[in-house]
């Protein structure tokens, strides 16, 4: 099944990074793709703790969710964020980067 898996992401890598020539460009083409995609908000665990995952941004070269409680608001990267189970929609593109940042 991984292969089908990896080869499903390795596709929506390429129809998000098409037209780019580095990997800024792939970055920010795959960002554009999570934050279409992504259905926000939606709640998760982060350290044992609930916290709503209010939208996705790209700080420097990281694409990190901003996941509130309350007032309090932290940047988690994409990468490192616990998705709950079931997924929300459009989380595949979290997928699809996680696979292309582990190239």
């Amino acid at each position: 099944m991984a292969p089908k898996r990896n080869a499903a992401l390795e596709a929506m890598i390429e129809e998000a990074t098409v037209d780019a020539y580095n990997d800024d460009e792939q970055l920010t083409g795959l960002f554009t793709m999570i934050e279409d995609h992504l259905v926000v908000p939606f709640a998760t665990t982060v350290l044992g703790v609930e916290v709503t995952v209010k939208k996705v941004d790209l700080i420097g070269d990281n694409i990190v969710a901003i996941c509130a409680r309350g007032c309090d608001r932290q940047r988690i990267d994409l990468l490192d964020l616990p998705l709950p189970a079931p997924p929300p929609d459009g989380s595949v593109w979290i997928d699809a980067y996680r696979h292309w940042a582990g190239r």
